[in-house]
């Protein structure tokens, strides 16, 4: 088993080599690309995706005989490093598992994942104030026992959070994120607060949360950021080499998606994913080796605001075509 998955890791790898490679950058940026993605805390590994039982709710054996603890009043807290985090009712964070899934819901988590990620029961869970009730969910486990779900996504805790407000699981192994009140990956800003109502005045850059396919009543599937904001590509940009005609003021209205991690992608179908190390100094990731953009005039997720601008800037398929553009 091990030889196997040593010599498919190898030839990944060299795929994303050869891929880097075919991009090329000029204007003195890195002759092969940057991979994408940070590696897993020596502790978490990446392949398994959760750490090892410890915090405040048991550990081993004891944790696993334990039953679901229930989420209660569900609140909102604000986090200084995510934004809007969803929590149970003594205030510890609520956490999604992208090898679960949301439609259907189910969650592939159990065993010693349970032990590390403690699951939330259902029972007697409450829509925290000014959300949405209907997101709230369950599924059944296989051990018969009900788990709360949000939008689809089984919750969870982790079990290092050993105090309400901790964040410890957030990015774990690459596939452990808090929880957004509305069941998504949170993420600073994912209200757009703070974009100029004309579109102008320097809009940060997308938040680094991850990529994934939204689909459109008008467009179809379409890729969106870690927000939900959509993902737009500009026509005057080439992918071979790698290059941007999306500079200076440019930038104000069409801010770069920075460096997204690589597990982190979900939906889209391309296999190309390198950072593209921009003239200007600015880390921009790209889709089968195009960069890609949000646009400042789109005020929250689900906005298309920016489609078809100028005849140059489209929205982004699945496997990195042009929505909606004339040949």
């Amino acid at each position: 088993m091990n030889t196997w998955r040593n010599a498919s890791l190898a030839v990944t790898a060299a795929a994303l080599l050869t891929l880097t490679t075919a991009c090329g950058q000029e204007q003195g940026t890195s002759p092969n690309g940057q991979a994408v993605g940070n590696a897993a805390p020596a502790q978490q590994p990446a392949e398994s995706g959760y750490g090892s039982a410890g915090g405040g709710y048991g550990s081993g054996a004891d944790a696993e005989a334990a039953e679901p603890k229930e989420a209660g009043q569900l609140a909102v807290q604000e986090s200084k490093e995510l934004g809007k985090v969803l929590t149970d009712s003594e205030g510890f964070t609520l956490y999604r598992f992208d090898k679960d899934t949301a439609n259907p819901p189910k969650s592939n988590c159990d065993g010693d994942c349970a032990t590390a990620w403690p699951v939330v029961a259902s029972g007697n869970a409450v829509a925290a104030a000014g959300t949405d009730e209907e997101l709230l969910g369950e599924v059944s486990r296989p051990d018969g026992t009900s788990q709360l779900t949000v939008d689809g996504w089984p919750m969870y805790r982790y079990a290092k959070d050993t105090a309400p407000g901790q964040v410890n699981g957030q990015g774990v192994g690459g596939t452990w994120f808090a929880a957004a009140p509305d069941g998504k990956k949170a993420a600073k800003n994912a209200d757009s607060e703070g974009v100029a109502e004309d579109g102008e005045g320097g809009a940060e850059p997308a938040d680094p949360a991850g990529l994934s396919v939204r689909k459109d009543p008008e467009l179809g599937d379409i890729v969106v950021d870690g927000r939900g904001m959509t993902v737009y590509r500009f026509t005057k940009d080439s992918a071979w080499p790698m290059k941007t005609a999306c500079t200076g003021e440019c930038l104000k209205k069409w801010p770069v998606v920075e460096p997204v991690a690589k597990n982190a992608v979900d939906g889209v179908t391309t296999k190309g994913f390198v950072t593209f190390d921009r003239p200007d100094g600015i880390k921009q990731q790209t889709i089968d080796c195009w960069p890609i953009y949000t646009f400042a005039g789109d005020k929250k997720p689900g906005d298309t605001n920016g489609q078809g601008v100028g005849g140059t800037w489209y929205a982004v398929s699945p496997d990195s075509k042009l929505v909606g553009a004339t040949k």
